[in-house]
């Protein structure tokens, strides 16, 4: 029988950039083949920047210890902001099918499996609420982007693309990925930084801050070697 944690583990995995990111580079395509070039150019941007600041911020903290104590921020929860950068455009761009009005249900629809996503970060301990939250409102701004513009009228995505996604979401979950993007981003912080090991949460909190400056209120942590 599936119990709960086996369920935020499942859903968790549906937020890993080997599963979603193939699905926003198919949705580029499709859009440019209806000439929804507007929407590819600032989606794709502002996709492109919230993984530069989303990877930053890992970076950041694995390599010299930047975070934010007081809220237990280490960086943003990548899932969390890619699911909500790509899921409801995917939804939109579906649910245009039949006529282009039910587009925003699909959104919603797409949010709320991002959400769902979010969720299961903080119940497996993977991100602190804070930095779920963060990346959550992080990849709206982004699929925002994307929705932002009116897309052409005759935008009507195949039967077969949406069964061909269905699966993909259905099957992935359960596939063993060798490539670990976090294991990765641990190579690039200890190799900027010049560490043998990377900071862990425990460091945020258990060493007294070298040189706190204020930031609005919050404290910022500089951890020294």
């Amino acid at each position: 029988m599936l119990n709960s944690n086996t369920f935020w583990f499942w859903i968790s995995r549906l937020g890993e950039s080997p599963i979603v990111l193939p699905i926003a580079f198919a949705l580029v395509l499709v859009f440019m083949a209806f000439e929804a070039h507007r929407v590819v150019r600032f989606w794709a941007l502002a996709l492109g920047l919230a993984i530069g600041v989303t990877s930053a911020s890992k970076i950041a903290f694995l390599g010299w210890g930047l975070g934010i104590a007081s809220l237990d921020f280490t960086g943003f929860s990548g899932h969390a902001m890619l699911s909500a950068a790509i899921y409801p455009v995917l939804g939109h761009a579906f649910a245009r099918r039949r006529q282009a009005s039910t587009g925003w249900w699909g959104a919603a629809m797409g949010l709320a499996l991002a959400a769902l996503i979010a969720v299961s970060r903080v119940t497996t301990h993977a991100h602190s609420v804070s930095e779920t939250v963060l990346g959550f409102f992080l990849g709206c701004l982004v699929s925002a982007c994307a929705m932002g513009f009116r897309a052409p009228a005759h935008l009507r995505i195949p039967r077969w693309a949406w069964l061909t996604a269905a699966a993909w979401l259905a099957a992935m979950p359960f596939v063993s990925l060798s490539f670990n993007t976090h294991q990765t981003v641990i190579k690039v912080a200890l190799a900027l930084s010049q560490r043998q090991h990377p900071y862990q949460r425990s460091d945020l909190h258990r060493l007294v801050p070298a040189s706190v400056q204020p930031l609005h209120g919050q404290e910022v942590v500089f951890l020294g070697h």
